[in-house]
């Protein structure tokens, strides 16, 4: 199964583990399936409508989903899923 790292603000969510593993084919199995075993990342990862939230970057190993197939892109069962809180400079 795919490790999914959570960032600190994620992980009290998920009684305070910096991952967790999730089943999942695609990012978007992942995410949804992570929401479901930890309702509390409800609103903070996916949007009401089922879409990756704005605030968020996600990565498959190094790799920025939104430059590939976004919540249709692929994962492996080794692989390493980031999520990672979007960060604005000013």
């Amino acid at each position: 199964m795919p490790e999914v790292r959570l960032p600190t603000v994620l992980r009290s969510a998920a009684g305070g583990s910096s991952s967790v593993t999730v089943e999942g084919a695609t990012i978007g199995d992942v995410l949804r399936q992570l929401v479901a075993s930890y309702p509390a990342m409800a609103g903070q990862v996916l949007t009401d409508d089922g879409e990756l939230h704005r605030f968020v970057n996600v990565y498959v190993n190094d790799d920025d989903v939104r430059y590939l197939d976004k919540l249709d892109t692929k994962v492996a069962l080794d692989d390493t899923v980031s999520i990672l809180p979007a960060v604005a400079g000013g």
